[in-house]
This record gives C-alpha cells, structure tokens and sequence, in this order.
C-alpha cells in the first residue's frame, strides 16, 4: 500500500518529489550508500546511526540531513490532502503545541500559519540550505561552514515538528494508508540519529515523548 500511495503522490504533485540528489561518485553519495545498506542490512536502528570509522562527523550529519529531508518531505506529502486549511488553519502539536514561522526574508517575526503554509515554507527553506554551496559544500576539500552543525539542528528541529504535526494530527490518515510501520522506521530513525549527536534540545522533543524509542511505545 505504502509504494501505492507513495506513487500517487509522485504523480499528482511535484513538490513531494525527493529534491536533492546524491552526485554519484562523490564522498557523500558513497557515504550515502553505505549508510542506507546498513539501513537494510536489519541492524539495530541504534547502531545504524553511529558515525562510521574514519568518517567526519560533519559529512555524515550533511547526508543524514539531505536524507530525512527527502523522507519527511515524502512522509508529508502523502499526508497533505487530510491536512488543509481548514482542518489545520494552525500549526500545532495537540493543544499544548503551536510553532510559528520565522525566517531571514518574508517572516521576520515569529508568524502564526496554518500546518499546510508552515510545511510550504519550511520545505522550501531547506531546500534552499542545502542546495546552498556555503552551507552544504559538495566539492571535496570545500570546508563546512563553522556555523553548520547550528544550521542542521534548525532544521532537524523544524522537521521534528513535522513528526509533531502528522502524529497528533493525522494519525489515523496515516493507519488508514497502511504507512504506519514506515513513518514509526522513519521516527526512529531520526529519534537514534538526533539523540546520537544531540542535534535537537530536549525540550523540542517533548510533544513526542510517549513515542520515544525504548518507552513502550
């Protein structure tokens, strides 16, 4: 079902294709490769996300970002025809949860948007990032920023609040499409990877505690 429903998204809108690529030949593709065979090989989740010998720290963090971008992107767009206007004209956790957008252009104070607007702005956000040169060098012996684990875990947390959205908010879309085991591998993937190199504060994490790997849930 899921490759179903993943296919029709593919189709009906371009905004949910996968939007950055690997360069084959390239440090980060072969880096890339060998952490989704790992991925495959059915090791523990946990040992997956542990940064390979000899490897930096900052390259591994980069494909992992490029990655969950492309997964949570493809997560959400198979969501986004129960998440409208109208059934989400805010963007929240539950009640206790509401994230407003902010960034360097448009939305120079914290702005109340919908869940849909929020998602908009925040995928084209990240894809700016890191199809940026400056921020997400691709050129071997090109050095990452100083600021670039800072950058990631902005957008680690923004896509955390994605995880946020569709669990609290559309869970049962998400049971009814037969795509749960595929969003928990997904959660728990990020979850292990996050806390691995505490990218995220705490705090962020909260909305979700319940789900957290190794709590019985």
């Amino acid at each position: 079902a899921m490759a179903l429903c993943l296919k029709q998204v593919f189709n009906k809108d371009k905004t949910f294709r996968p939007r950055k690529k690997f360069e084959p030949g390239t440090q980060r593709f072969e880096l890339y490769k060998k952490a989704q065979a790992s991925l495959k090989s059915g090791l523990d989740l946990k040992a997956v996300v542990q940064l390979p010998p000899g490897e930096s720290i900052n390259d591994w963090i980069a494909v992992h970002v490029v990655d969950f971008f492309n997964r949570i992107n493809l997560i959400y767009g198979t969501m986004s025809e129960f998440c409208t206007e109208r059934s989400c004209p805010i963007m929240s956790g539950g009640l206790k949860y509401e994230y407003r957008w902010q960034d360097d252009s448009k939305y120079k104070k914290p702005t109340k948007l919908s869940a849909p607007q929020y998602m908009c702005m925040l995928m084209d956000w990240i894809e700016m990032l890191i199809n940026n040169e400056d921020i997400f060098p691709t050129r071997i012996g090109v050095p990452f920023p100083k600021q670039f684990q800072q950058v990631c875990t902005k957008i680690l947390t923004r896509l955390f609040r994605v995880f946020v959205h569709v669990y609290i908010h559309h869970f049962d879309s998400i049971i009814n499409m037969g795509a749960e085991a595929h969003v928990n591998t997904c959660y728990k993937h990020f979850y292990y990877f996050i806390r691995e190199f505490s990218l995220i504060d705490h705090r962020e994490l909260e909305p979700l505690v319940r789900m957290a790997p190794g709590r019985g849930g």
